[in-house]
């Protein structure tokens, strides 16, 4: 493996977002303008096609790269997937074969905790085989919760979608509740990380009552104080909504809900709290209930996604390239916050060895004292993470979310 070695391999990984695209747009971008040598490769399904090899070949797409900014979900396709342990020599070396036959010497992969975990994986297999690589991660998540960085590119817009959702299923509640709907559920995304169900919190102002009852993973679920708390809500303004997160807990820390099955990481297939919570509240209150789950409408809604969040996903794209091409190994960029009033950030870069299999979940000093919706400094971090608009084109009523041509090599 001694011939120039300067093409790129690029691939999404895990839950897809509104902007995902967005950081590709960034990487591919900034490589085109600074790398005119660099060919770029886009893998179908993540870490899958280039176990398959099954690439995208960036340089014959005809259609402009920025149709990226405007769609939803992952262009080239995603996947869940672990990567073996290190010892596995023979799965290892036949990626770095493929990678070796493409002359990819950048590696950059787009995800979350678990795809932070490949890209290491690939990292410290390339420098054990002695293949000169230099791996990028990504960050890309809904969750929120991923060390290092303020925050992560796919938060911004899900807590725009669920402020919103919240407020406008809040006033159907509002207007039906004298002889209908006293109580509305919605439950969102979030493992062990509560930050989708705190992002409710903004579809409250100072003088409405949107959202009566977050409840987060963080807090283990107090049924006897929720349902007096929700009975007080109805009694006093004749309804009451809450959001949910999927990875709510019981006093004894086990999921409140979960399907049995598992992923291929290992973590719970989760869902069923909304209902649930339903059942309990007609059963205890005699209240009748709606629920929903927001599940990949939170995630795919780029109609409504944070113009904020668009422009962390291209800025973190953007210097992923920068800091390829620099040489750089085994890092992600992350964002840092600057200031809140006026909100300012900056990327910088964080280690993977330290982001890797680790999560960053919704601190206590975020919580109201009852530690069912969130106080001011928590609202003071999410707010300016939904700021400005950006809508797609339409057509016909509906958003274009135009495709690239992609050609497979």
């Amino acid at each position: 493996m001694v011939r120039a070695m300067e093409n790129a391999f690029y691939a999404q990984s895990g839950g897809v977002t509104s902007v995902i695209n967005s950081s590709a747009y960034g990487l591919m971008s900034e490589l085109k303008h600074s790398s005119t040598n660099t060919k770029i490769y886009a893998s179908q399904n993540g870490i899958v096609g280039l176990i398959d090899d099954k690439m995208y070949d960036i340089g014959k797409t005809k259609r402009p790269l920025s149709l990226l900014i405007e769609s939803p979900a992952g262009m080239f396709g995603s996947c869940r997937v672990k990567l073996p342990d290190l010892d596995q020599t023979d799965f290892y070396e036949n990626v770095f074969k493929s990678l070796d036959e493409k002359s990819i010497r950048y590696f950059f992969y787009n995800g979350g905790n678990d795809s932070a975990d490949t890209c290491l994986k690939i990292s410290q297999a390339a420098k054990k085989i002695g293949y000169q690589l230099n791996a990028i991660a990504i960050p890309k998540t809904i969750d929120n919760d991923l060390m290092l960085t303020d925050n992560c590119p796919g938060f911004g817009s899900v807590a725009k979608y669920i402020a919103t959702s919240s407020r406008e299923a809040s006033l159907d509640v509002k207007s039906m509740c004298k002889t209908s709907t006293k109580v509305f559920i919605l439950e969102v995304m979030g493992r062990h990380a509560g930050w989708i169900a705190a992002s409710a919190e903004l579809a409250n102002t100072s003088k409405e009552t949107y959202v009566h009852k977050i409840l987060l993973p963080e807090v283990l679920f107090d049924e006897e104080k929720f349902l007096a708390g929700v009975d007080a809500d109805v009694s006093r303004q004749g309804f009451a909504v809450i959001v949910a997160s999927e990875g709510l807990k019981s006093k004894n820390g086990k999921l409140y809900s979960e399907t049995g099955e598992k992923d291929s990481f290992g973590h719970s297939q989760l869902g069923g709290v909304a209902p649930k919570l339903a059942q309990l509240i007609n059963r205890t209150l005699g209240l009748k209930c709606h629920w929903a789950v927001s599940d990949y409408l939170q995630r795919s809604a780029r109609h409504l996604a944070s113009q904020t969040d668009i422009d962390q996903a291209i800025a973190v794209g953007q210097k992923a390239a920068k800091f390829g091409l620099q040489g750089k190994n085994g890092i992600m960029p992350i964002i840092e916050r600057v200031s809140n009033k006026p909100y300012k950030w900056r990327i910088s870069e964080g280690n993977l060895k330290e982001i890797a299999n680790k999560e960053k979940t919704v601190p206590s000093s975020f919580l109201a004292n009852d530690k069912f919706r969130i106080n001011n400094k928590g609202i003071q971090y999410l707010l300016p993470l939904i700021q400005g608009e950006s809508f797609p084109e339409f057509k016909n009523g509906l958003p274009k979310y135009e495709q690239l041509d992609l050609h497979l090599i």
